[in-house]
């Protein structure tokens, strides 16, 4: 049975590269202001494979991204990046052979640390440092923070790690829309394959995979449901 949906799962993410995007390269943007940016972004998932990154350039991108919130700053994200092509195809059979885990110059796997409220010391320390927070707050602070944090139920430190590694995936693929690049956001993958496959620390949550790199078709055009659907003023 778990065959047949392993397979299912691969034939439904797959079924994307039948549709016909044509010839039409993603868009070019002139500027990168912030709402042009966020308008031509899309999910593409062709990509030229001989378009390689440096890593100078990836961490470009990752130090943009780590510029968004997290829950009391506690900057649960951290990242694998995965660039070696031998490793790109460790990776394709676990992300259900997506293509464009081959073919895009890199793979950034995004993950959420349940055990990041222990940094909170040393995070807090700094603004100590910097004269903005006195030490009787920041001690306030970080016990507030340890005593809280660190009693969480994993189901209930697993949905923040997820939320602040979702601001800080839509950042980097902001970011990366704003150098030229494209990107396309995949949570189809076997977790707990790829946890033993990369052998990711037992309190290191998956979040997604976002390929990076040059595409050479168009993703969708941007179908959404107009704000009257999804808005609601004040009250339900």
């Amino acid at each position: 049975m778990m065959s047949k949906i392993s397979t299912d799962k691969e034939e439904y993410l797959n079924k994307v590269n039948e549709i016909d995007f044509g010839s039409e390269a993603p868009k070019e943007i002139e500027g990168t202001d912030f709402f042009t940016v966020a308008k031509e972004r899309r999910s593409v998932r062709h990509y030229d494979s001989s378009y390689q990154m440096d890593d100078a350039e990836i961490n470009e991108l990752l130090e943009i991204a780590i510029q968004a919130p997290s829950s009391s700053n506690l900057q649960p994200w951290r990242f694998l990046v995965i660039k070696n092509q031998e490793t790109k195809e460790k990776l394709l059979p676990i992300a259900n052979n997506q293509q464009q885990v081959v073919d895009a110059s890199v793979v950034i796997a995004v993950l959420g640390d349940l055990e990041a409220y222990k940094n909170a010391d040393r995070i807090y320390n700094e603004l100590v440092e910097k004269g903005m927070m006195t030490q009787e707050i920041k001690d306030f602070y970080v016990g507030s923070i340890i005593k809280n944090y660190g009693s969480f139920p994993t189901e209930v430190a697993t949905k923040v790690a997820m939320i602040d590694g979702g601001l800080v995936s839509m950042q980097l693929m902001l970011a990366a829309k704003a150098k030229g690049l494209d990107t396309v956001p995949m949570g189809g993958f076997d977790q707990e394959k790829f946890v033993e496959a990369f052998n990711v620390p037992e309190n290191f949550k998956p979040v997604m995979l976002i390929s990076v790199g040059k595409g050479v078709k168009a993703g969708f055009e941007k179908v959404r449901l107009s704000l009257d659907e999804v808005v609601t003023w004040d009250k339900f």
